[in-house]
This record gives structure tokens, sequence and C-alpha cells, in this order.
């Protein structure tokens, strides 16, 4: 083999390597059906979530991912396949699956997340979860619902008061104090 083809394809995998380590997920998926717009939407709504697509071929992606420590990943890598690299852990697999969900040509076949190599059903738990940004607000939600509650409660009752709805404990009565008395 000439001796540039093979820098050349070293090369390649040593990106593709790199990649399956720095990204955060990695989506695999059979792409063979969809038309060439089809590919080009889903890049732009891949780029939209931080995460790229690119098409590589097995051998080498193979390649890469024993070089990385994924060599369970080479048993997806079979057919005409696109590889999804994703800023955080979610995003690349909300999107694959959404769009595998409204195009039956694009169909998941597994992947790497947290460093580990996952299934196909793991990538749609994945899909189901909100982005960082959607996490975040559900967390500050939960923390911030008691203390808006008893904000609530406090300022219901200083209305209250000052309405003269309300008014601060009463002395007690006569037949109370006399009972108490009694019973020391």
């Amino acid at each position: 083999m000439n001796q540039t083809v093979l820098e050349s394809k070293k090369g390649v995998v040593s990106e593709i390597s790199e990649k399956f380590t720095n990204s955060s997920s990695t989506v695999v998926a059979e792409y063979r059906g969809l038309s060439v717009a089809e590919v080009t939407e889903l890049r732009r709504a891949l780029r939209a979530e931080g995460a790229e697509m690119k098409v590589y071929k097995n051998t080498l992606a193979s390649k890469a991912a024993d070089a990385a420590g994924f060599g369970e990943l080479k048993d997806v890598l079979t057919g005409p396949n696109a590889i999804a690299f994703g800023g955080d852990e979610t995003g690349a697999a909300r999107v694959m699956a959404n769009f595998a969900k409204k195009h039956d040509a694009l169909k998941l076949k597994g992947g790497i997340v947290e460093g580990k190599v996952v299934d196909c059903a793991t990538i749609n738990e994945l899909a189901a979860l909100p982005n960082r940004e959607g996490m975040l607000s559900m967390l500050l939600s939960v923390l911030n619902a008691p203390v808006s509650a008893f904000a609530r409660a406090v300022n219901a009752v200083a209305e209250a008061r000052a309405n003269g709805e309300g008014t601060p404990a009463e002395e007690p009565k006569e037949e109370e104090k006399a009972a108490e008395e009694a019973a020391a």
C-alpha cells in the first residue's frame, strides 16, 4: 500500500479514536435509505445541539474503537453507519432518536455514553431525558418550591394581620387560668 495512503488512514483512525474518547456521547446509526436532504436535515439538527455526524469506513472506525478501548462497539459497525459525536450525554441521542421516529430508514444501533458501550435501548432512554439546561431548571424548581411555599405563608399571615383579621395570641380566659392553677 502506498505510504501516503497508509499515513492518511492512520490519521483518520487517530481522529476517530480521539472523538470516541473526547465526546460525552457517541451514537452509531444505520442511515441506509435516507435521502441527501434528510441527512442534511439530521446534520443541521445535530449541529443545533452541539453535536456532529460523520460517516467513516467501518474498518477504520473498528480500529479506532479498539485503540480507544471500546472494542465492544465493533459489533454494531456493520453496514452503512453514521456516527454522531455529542457534546453532552443526551443531545446526540435525543436528536438521533427523534429523527429515527420520523424516518424509518434511520436505525439506531448503539453507542458510547460516559465511557461505556451501550445498546439501542439505552440510547432511547437517554433520548427521553431533557438536556442539561432542562435538568438544571427542574432541579432549581424542586429546590425553590419549599422556599416559595414558606414565603407565601408568611405573606398571607402579614396581610391578614395588616387587615385586622388575625391578631396575636390573646390572653387566656379566666376559666383557663383557673384550670392551669388547679393543675399546678
